[in-house]
This record gives C-alpha cells, sequence and structure tokens, in this order.
C-alpha cells in the first residue's frame, strides 16, 4: 500500500497531534489508577471491586474493538478519529458527573467503548503514513504521551481530585479533549489512502483473511501478553504503596512526577534504539530489564521516599519503554492492505488482556486485618512469567516492511 506523502514538518505535527489524542485517552484510563484508595473509602467497595471499575473500561474497549473491525477500513481515517474522539471526551464528561458508583461503572464502560478503538486507529493512521525505516522513532513520539500523562497529567490531576473532587480531573480531561479534537479538525491531512486501493476485501473476508493469518494469531498472542505482564500489578500499585510502604497520599504524585520525567527522555532513546537495532533486540532487552522493577516493587518493605522513587521510576521506565519495540512489532507484523482491521482486533486483544490482568490482579492480592495487601508478590511473579513469554513470541513474528507479500 502506497504511503501518504507529507512534508518533514507535516508529518511531525501529524504524529504530535495523535500523541495529544493519546494523551488524554491513556490519562482518563491511569488516573483511576492512584484514585484506587479514595474509590475504595468513598464508595465502601473491596480491592475487587475497584479492579472490576479499572477494567470495566478495557472490557469495553475490547468490545468495542471487534465491532471496529467491520467499520475502521470503511471510512476516511481522520473523520472517523474525530468522531470517536467526541464521543469518547462526551463520556469522561459523563464520569465526571457521576453521582455514584453505578453510574461511574456506566460512564466508564461508554469511555472505554470509544478511547479503546482510538488506540488502536492512531497506532492505524501512524503505520499508514510512515515508512517502515522510521517507524520506531515515530512510535516513540506518539508514546511519549504515556511519559507527558503521568509526569503532567496524573500529578495535575490527583492535585485537582485532592483540592476540588475526584469529579474534577475527568471533566478537565474532557475539556482538553475537545481542544484537541479542534486542533485534529485543523491539523490533520485526509487520510482516505486505504479506501483509493483497487480490489478491497469486503468487511466479513477481511476479517476471515485477518484471523486465517497466523502471523496475525501470533501478534494477538503477542500483544496480550504485553497486557498481562503491565496490568496484572499497575492497577495496585498506589494502594500496595500507601497500605505497605508507608507512603501517604500528598507523596502520590511524585511516584508519577519521577517516574513521567524519566520516560520522558527515555521514550525518544528506546525509538531511536528501536531503529539503530532492530525491534526484536530492542525489545528482548527491554523485556529483561523490566522484571527487576516489577519484583522489587511487590515485594517492597517500608522503605525511604527516595528508594522508593527510585524502584518506581525503573518500572514506569521499562514497563512503557518496551511498549515502544513491541508496537512497532505488531503494527509491522500486520500485512498493510488488512492492517486497519488487524489494528482494530488487535485493540480488542489488547483490551481485553488489560481487563482480563486487572482482574486477576484484584483476585490475587488480598489484605490482612491489618489492611495490609497480601501475596501483591504473586502478582508480580505472573507479571514476570508473562514478560518471558513475549520474548519468545517476539521472535516468531514476521514483520512487513510495506514492500514484501504476505507470508
Amino acid at each position: 500500500m502506497t504511503h501518504p506523502t507529507l512534508s518533514a514538518r507535516r508529518e511531525l505535527w501529524l504524529l504530535l497531534t495523535i500523541a495529544g489524542i493519546q494523551f488524554t485517552h491513556i490519562l482518563d484510563f491511569m488516573i483511576m489508577m492512584p484514585l484506587g484508595p479514595q474509590f475504595t473509602r468513598l464508595f465502601g467497595i473491596s480491592d475487587a471491586q475497584f479492579g472490576l471499575l479499572v477494567s470495566a473500561y478495557t472490557l469495553s474497549a475490547g468490545v468495542s474493538g471487534l465491532a471496529a473491525a467491520t467499520y475502521v477500513d470503511r471510512f476516511d481515517r481522520k473523520l472517523l478519529l474525530l468522531t470517536l474522539y467526541g464521543l469518547f471526551a462526551l463520556s469522561t464528561l459523563a464520569c465526571g458527573l457521576a453521582p455514584g458508583y453505578g453510574f461511574l461503572m456506566a460512564a466508564r464502560v461508554a469511555a472505554g467503548m470509544f478511547g479503546g478503538v482510538l488506540s488502536a486507529l492512531s497506532q492505524t493512521i501512524v503505520a499508514d503514513v510512515v515508512p517502515f525505516e522510521r517507524r520506531g522513532r515515530a512510535m516513540g513520539i506518539v508514546m511519549s504521551s504515556f511519559s507527558f500523562s503521568t509526569v503532567a497529567g496524573v500529578p495535575i490531576g490527583l492535585f485537582l481530585a485532592s483540592h476540588l473532587s475526584w469529579q474534577a480531573p475527568f471533566i478537565g480531561i474532557a475539556a482538553l479533549s475537545a481542544l484537541f479534537a479542534v486542533g485534529a479538525g485543523l491539523t490533520l491531512p485526509r487520510l482516505n489512502h486505504h479506501l483509493l486501493q483497487r480490489d478491497r476485501p469486503s468487511i466479513w473476508r477481511g476479517i476471515r483473511m485477518v484471523l486465517a493469518d497466523r502471523n496475525h494469531l501470533r501478534a494477538f498472542g503477542f500483544t496480550a501478553l504485553l497486557m498481562l505482564t503491565g496490568f496484572t500489578i499497575i492497577p495496585f500499585v498506589t494502594i500496595y504503596m500507601q497500605a505497605n510502604v508507608g507512603l501517604v497520599d500528598a507523596q502520590i504524585p511524585y511516584l508519577y512526577l519521577c517516574g513521567g520525567l524519566a520516560t520522558l527522555v527515555s521514550a525518544r532513546l528506546f525509538g531511536r534504539m528501536t531503529d539503530r537495532f532492530g525491534k526484536v533486540r530492542t525489545f528482548n532487552w527491554l523485556a529483561i530489564a523490566v522484571m527487576f522493577p516489577i519484583m522489587a516493587t511487590t515485594l517492597a518493605p517500608r522503605l525511604p521516599l527516595w528508594v522508593v522513587l527510585v524502584v518506581a521510576t525503573c518500572l514506569f521506565v521499562f514497563l512503557s519503554g518496551r511498549m515502544i519495540p513491541g508496537m512497532a512489532l505488531v503494527t509491522s507484523a500486520a500485512y498493510p492492505p488488512l492492517r486497519g482491521t488487524f489494528m482494530a482486533l488487535n485493540a480488542s486483544v489488547q483490551s481485553g488482556a488489560m481487563g482480563l490482568a486487572s482482574l486477576l490482579g484484584g483476585f490475587i492480592i488480598s489484605r490482612d486485618a491489618a489492611g495490609q495487601v497480601q501475596h501483591y508478590w504473586v502478582a508480580g511473579l505472573f507479571s514476570v512469567c508473562a514478560s518471558f513469554a513475549t520474548i519468545l513470541m517476539a521472535r516468531r513474528l514476521h514483520l512487513h516492511d510495506g514492500k514484501s507479500p504476505p507470508p
């Protein structure tokens, strides 16, 4: 498939716009996790019920990803992106206006329905526009949205939650999404080149072709393992840090501030490493490196704040860093004419795996009579095993450079 030809400056603007959109929907998901202690107190719910609240977003995104596979390659990607983004903003606003747990759960389901597809569509646009040889760097720019959400978004959101109310971060995200939507409408070019291709398969034939390709199935398995590695432990980091390590509410933003600042630098570095040393090799290095902070975090006793910040920062750096070569591998594993359908299905797998991982983590951990979190290290060990499995799976992926035919 022919890539749209953009100047270097226009390509950069496109990547920054996509990163901004990614920033808001990543922040919408991430802000739930440090608010965990507040939700458990305010709503009187258990850790497992909080895990369900987190997973409601991702499981809904998984279902909507399946539905998106039937239409994502049938529309101009710019028009589809703006439509879904507007619906996501409205759903996030509903979260901020929720009067109680039940309404909030419904609003999270709606936000996940549109936010999950946004992620797949954003990655599809990057893969459509940016040539294979620069895709690692491009993914580094887009994935830096994770860094900005942690270094700025989460601390500001927590500040608003502590000084106003827990609803304030969601209302702020909705307002910011409206601004980014206007920017996307002004800066993104028409993205309809995939519609001009001759002999495009029908919707259901396209889905069958994606699912019939063993390389695609391996990529789906790789994506699921990526999510299991992180989200078995991530939703419960704040809860564990407060209950077992001894951090207080005022110290939690420092975890995200330090982690975000570090990933802001490391994301660009890992993106360049991906293009220079190869996607598989860079991913393997990072997948091994992340195992150490995972176990250090889940086994941490009461520690000085500076030690906690070092451990948590390493966890942020390597968990987010492995996603850069990881998603470059996944997008490159897709046969280009079917990439939109593939990425929609992959988003469904990604979101479903995130939701199941959050539920699994919630069921693994428990509380003792003193309120201490128990068995978090078991979730960490499961996460390490999943990371090791991604290394084995990455070596089996066939990568398309935009020129090669399907295997």
